[in-house]
C-alpha cells in the first residue's frame, strides 16, 4: 500500500506535469485572422455548394487536472484530454447544418468515473472517456424564428432546470425539435421536444442500480417565455414537462412537470453601483412514468451589489422543497455543479429537501484575473437539520481571446446530522485547467 510521502510526492509530480503542459500552452500562437476577415462582413453564400464550403470550423481543447479526497473512499486523481471539433456551415436561403464531434481521453485515471470503470471504493470524477457526435443539427431561420432539428446544445435562463453542464469534459446535450421566436421586440419564446437525453457519463459502463448514469430515453416538453423589456429585469415563465422511459435505469423517477416564474435584473442605483437581484419560485410534482407521488416548491432570492463594474456581492438563499420527506424538488436536466457548492455534493436533493444559504463574490483583477467564490450553509427543508458547509474558491487568467487558466477549489464539510455517509464525509477537490477555443 503507498505509503502518505509516496502520495504526496506523486500528487506534487503531477501537479507540476500539469503545470508544465500549461505553461507550455500559453506560448502556442493564437489562429492567424487576416485583417480581411477581421473587418469585412462575409458575404452571403452564392450557392448550396458556397454554404457548404465557405463555413466555419470551431476547435475547443481542455486540459484539466483534478484531485478529490473524500473521507471514507480512496483518493482520486484524473487528468483528462477534452477535444471537441466542429464544422458550421454557411447560410442558404435560411437552412444552417453544424456537425461537432468530441472525445475525452484520460491521461490518468485513478478514479470512478460514474460507469463501473475503476472501483467504486474510489472518489468519483464524473468524465469517463468519451469518443461520440456531440451535436448534429439542421436549422432553419425565417425573420426572428429558428428551428432547430438534431443533437444540440440547449440552456434555458441561468441553467437552473435546463442546461449543458458545461463544466464536465463530456457536455450534456439533447436529441431535440427546438424552436424560438423573438417576432416580438424584448420577447424570446420557446418551445422543445426532447427525444434523448445525452447526459455526460458513458453508456458503456457498468452502472450500479442505485446511481444510474445511461443516456435518457426522453417524451419531454420544455415551454419558456422571457420578456426583457421591463425597466428593471427580465420576467420569465416556463412549463417543463419531462417524461423519462421507464426502461431506462432509473430515470423514470425523475420524470417531473415543473411550472414556474422568475425576475432577475440589475438596475443601476449610481454611476459606480448597480443592484443585482434574482427571485424565483417553480412548484413540481410527479409526472406520467414517474411512480413517485409527491408536491413540492422550489424558491430562490437573491440579493446584491456591483460596484464599480469590477467588484460584486450577493446574498442567496436556495429551497429545494419536500414532501414531508417522502420525496424532493428534482433537476435533472440541470447545470448543476453551478449551484449547491462545486463539490457537487447535492447532485440529487435529499428526500429532506434543502435549503442553501450562501454568499457570494466576484472580482475583476488587473493582469487579466477574475475571481469567483461561494461560502455555503446547507439544511434540510422539512427538518432542519444542519447537512455542512462548503467554500468554493476559483481564479480564471485570461491570456488572450482563445486561452485562459483556471485553479479552482472546494471545501466541504459535513455534519454529523446530514442524513447520508456521503454527506457527512469531508471532501476536498481541487482543478487546474488549460482551455483553448477558436
Amino acid at each position: 500500500m503507498p505509503t502518505a510521502h509516496t502520495n504526496t510526492t506523486r500528487h506534487a509530480s503531477l501537479i507540476a506535469s500539469v503545470l508544465a503542459l500549461l505553461a507550455a500552452a500559453s506560448t502556442a500562437p493564437a489562429f492567424a485572422q487576416t485583417p480581411a476577415a477581421a473587418t469585412t462582413e462575409p458575404a452571403a453564400p452564392a450557392s448550396f455548394q458556397d454554404a457548404l464550403l465557405k463555413g466555419k470550423p470551431s476547435l475547443n481543447a481542455r486540459l484539466r487536472y483534478e484531485a478529490v479526497d473524500q473521507v471514507g473512499l480512496t483518493d482520486a486523481e484524473a487528468l483528462t484530454l477534452r477535444l471537441r471539433a466542429g464544422y458550421t456551415t454557411g447560410t442558404y436561403h435560411g437552412f444552417q447544418a453544424m456537425i461537432e464531434g468530441e472525445a475525452t481521453v484520460p491521461l490518468v485515471k485513478d478514479y470512478y468515473d460514474g460507469t463501473g470503470t475503476n472501483s467504486d471504493n474510489y472518489a468519483t470524477i464524473a468524465d469517463p472517456e468519451i469518443y461520440e457526435i456531440n451535436q448534429a443539427w439542421l436549422s432553419y431561420t425565417y425573420e426572428k424564428t429558428k428551428a432547430t432539428l438534431g443533437r444540440q446544445r440547449i440552456v434555458l435562463d441561468n441553467a437552473r432546470f435546463v442546461g449543458d453542464v458545461a463544466w464536465r469534459q463530456n457536455q450534456q446535450t439533447f436529441d431535440a425539435a427546438f424552436i424560438q421566436d423573438r417576432s416580438i421586440d424584448k420577447l424570446t419564446l420557446t418551445y422543445g421536444y426532447l427525444t434523448r437525453i445525452n447526459r455526460v457519463f458513458d453508456d458503456r459502463g457498468n452502472t450500479p442500480p442505485a446511481a444510474p448514469q445511461y443516456d435518457w430515453q426522453s417524451d419531454s416538453h420544455l415551454i419558456n417565455a422571457s420578456y426583457a423589456g421591463l425597466p428593471f429585469g427580465t420576467l420569465t415563465g416556463y412549463a417543463y414537462l419531462l417524461n423519462f422511459d421507464e426502461t431506462s435505469d432509473g430515470a423514470a423517477a425523475n420524470s417531473t412537470q415543473t411550472y414556474g416564474l422568475s425576475l432577475a435584473g440589475s438596475p443601476k442605483l449610481t454611476d459606480d453601483v448597480s443592484l443585482l437581484y434574482r427571485a424565483e419560485y417553480a412548484t413540481q410534482s410527479n409526472y406520467r412514468a414517474s411512480a413517485l407521488s409527491y408536491d413540492a416548491d422550489y424558491y430562490l432570492g437573491e440579493l446584491g451589489a456591483q460596484f464599480l463594474k469590477k467588484y460584486s456581492l450577493s446574498l442567496g438563499y436556495e429551497v429545494l422543497g419536500s414532501d414531508d420527506g417522502a420525496a424532493a424538488f428534482r433537476t435533472p436536466l440541470a447545470t448543476l455543479h453551478a449551484f449547491n457548492g462545486w463539490a457537487d455534493k447535492f447532485l440529487v436533493t435529499p428526500n429532506d429537501g434543502l435549503r442553501d444559504i450562501y454568499v457570494k463574490a466576484t472580482a475583476t483583477l488587473p493582469a487579466n484575473l477574475s475571481f469567483l467564490g461561494f461560502y455555503h450553509w446547507f439544511n434540510g427543508d422539512d427538518s432542519g437539520d444542519k447537512f455542512g458547509t462548503e467554500l468554493d474558491l476559483q481564479l480564471t487568467y485570461k491570456l488572450n481571446k482563445n486561452l485562459s487558466f483556471t485553479a479552482k477549489s472546494a471545501f466541504y464539510r459535513g455534519e454529523s446530522s446530514a442524513p447520508t455517509p456521503a454527506l457527512r464525509a469531508e471532501t476536498n477537490k481541487y482543478w487546474l485547467q488549460a482551455d483553448y477555443t477558436f
